[in-house]
């Protein structure tokens, strides 16, 4: 039997479904319940897409979804091109960004910063208490393997335990190789209330499988919307 979230009074846990490439996919993670809809521009990616294709995507996406754009160490012309043209509800910095590169960027643009931190460790716990402050979330993830082109997407966790009871004051979310199979057990170990997946819902890189969303979801006890 597949273990499912032990849910409590504070309600099931969101998820986002970074890495979107295609209106399918758009539907199948707003259908599945999905919280937020990730799109990246970072140009080594398999899943990045262009400002002008993530717009047509956004406008795909339902109300209610929050469509969040994923940034590495980018530029201010770099972060303005893509904000100029999609309808981005919050910026998600992934690289090696500063407390205070992330204070720019949020006051800058006006949106909401998620800040991606990589965790290995209780001292990278540290390092998001640093954010404290300036961003509006944190993003747990593994650290990227040695040699890794991608600072996110590769399917790899972290020792989950190392987040129980940890303090932090930022709403937090938690990522690193997660799929419908491990995401309820990361949950009830670490306490996470929102989760990110991208590969681990893949069929190849940057294809999205509907039914892995699904399946997805329906560990973390999220009920789906309706069509229409």
């Amino acid at each position: 039997m597949a273990i499912r979230v032990g849910l409590t009074g504070s309600g099931p846990v969101r998820f986002k479904v970074c890495g979107i490439t295609a209106e399918d996919q758009v539907e199948a993670a707003a259908q599945a319940g999905a919280g937020y809809l990730g799109f990246v521009f970072f140009p080594r990616s398999p899943r990045a897409v262009t400002a002008e294709r993530a717009r047509e995507l956004a406008w795909a996406a339902p109300v209610g979804v929050a469509k969040v754009g994923l940034f590495v160490d980018a530029t201010d012309d770099e972060l303005g091109r893509v904000l100029d043209v999609v309808p981005l509800d919050m910026i998600q910095l992934h690289g090696g960004e500063s407390p205070e590169r992330v204070a720019e960027v949020r006051a800058r643009w006006g949106l909401p910063v998620m800040k991606a931190v990589g965790v290995a460790s209780l001292a990278d716990l540290e390092v998001a208490r640093s954010y404290e402050g300036v961003a509006d979330q944190l993003l747990l993830d593994a650290k990227a393997p040695a040699g890794s082109v991608l600072p996110g997407g590769n399917g790899v966790a972290f020792d989950w335990g190392l987040l129980f009871g940890h303090g932090l004051s930022l709403p937090w979310m938690l990522a690193g190789g997660l799929t419908p199979d491990n995401v309820a057990l990361a949950v009830n170990v670490s306490g996470a209330q929102q989760v990110d997946v991208s590969s681990g819902v893949e069929s190849a890189p940057g294809v999205k499988d509907a039914r892995m969303v699904r399946d997805f979801a329906a560990a973390l006890g999220v009920r789906g919307r309706s069509r229409g």
